[in-house]
């Protein structure tokens, strides 16, 4: 079976205007072979339950940069030795969010760091071009908080005293997150194909990614694909045997998983 990884922002949706408009026929492919696609990204629960709703799909789904792995319950009838969480079977992998805001609060002082839950719901819209409803769900954070830092010089400062605290900063596409020290896209991914194999034997993991963050996403799966920045530019990722798209977002997005597909029936007939 192929399981498909995929982050969202910039990769599955445009970086401009969050469209997957142009990944359609690659998505109603999926749909009707009934592949796995996950979504693995830095987006919250509810951002991402929506966007399986738009799109139709019920499948499980990893969030905010590989915090934590949610399998509907009942989910192709796995196996699933998880707590119930919110209705989901699940595996956490990151820090409380609390935790992360009394850090920030901690060091506010000394660094100016300015977190998701230090803006309003508005400044949000403005700095993410999302819709301000859009924005509003991206402010509920269970897990990690983006932000941004006027005074770049004081990253290793930050980086430092966020280590002591059990937390470390990962670059997305947009913002710095505050990640659990012993969270990533990667533990989330390989953790994720192992319940897939323990349940019904060999997959072939494929992994989609534009960004800083989508790294240790891509050196876990068997097909590890890069898509170009929106200026053509890729990100300086260098894992052997990697596949870049031709196009920035969704259109590189469909063009590389369309091609996977083909190969994939091709090698199974």
């Amino acid at each position: 079976m192929l399981v498909i990884f995929t982050d969202l922002d910039g990769s599955l949706l445009n970086h401009d205007d969050y469209s997957y408009k142009d990944a359609l026929p690659s998505l109603n492919r999926i749909k009707k072979l009934k592949i796995p696609l996950i979504f693995t990204s830095s987006k919250t629960r509810i951002e991402i339950e929506l966007l399986q709703k738009e799109i139709g799909i019920k499948e499980p789904f990893i969030v905010e940069n590989g915090a934590a792995v949610f399998f509907p319950e009942n989910y192709r009838g796995f196996k699933l030795d998880l707590p119930e969480y919110n209705g989901y079977r699940t595996l956490i992998l990151g820090k409380d969010y609390n935790h992360i805001r009394q850090f920030i609060n901690k060091i506010r002082g000394e660094i100016p760091i300015k977190g998701f839950g230090d803006m309003s719901v508005e400044e949000i819209a403005k700095l993410t071009d999302l819709p301000v409803e859009k924005a509003r769900y991206s402010k509920m954070r269970e897990f990690t908080e983006p932000f941004i830092l006027e005074d770049r010089s004081k990253l290793p400062l930050l980086e430092k005293k966020a280590e002591e605290y059990g937390l470390k900063i990962t670059r997305g596409g947009r913002f710095y997150h505050l990640i659990g020290k012993n969270q990533d896209k990667g533990k989330a991914v390989k953790l994720t194909a192992d319940i897939f194999r323990k349940n019904i034997g060999r997959i072939t993991t494929v992994g989609i990614g534009d960004s800083k963050n989508d790294l240790p996403m891509l050196q876990v799966v068997d097909i590890p694909v890069l898509i170009p920045k929106i200026n053509m530019e890729y990100e300086s990722i260098n894992i052997q045997g990697i596949i870049r798209a031709s196009y920035p977002g969704s259109k590189g997005w469909n063009e590389v998983v369309w091609r996977l597909i083909d190969e994939f029936e091709k090698n199974r007939h």
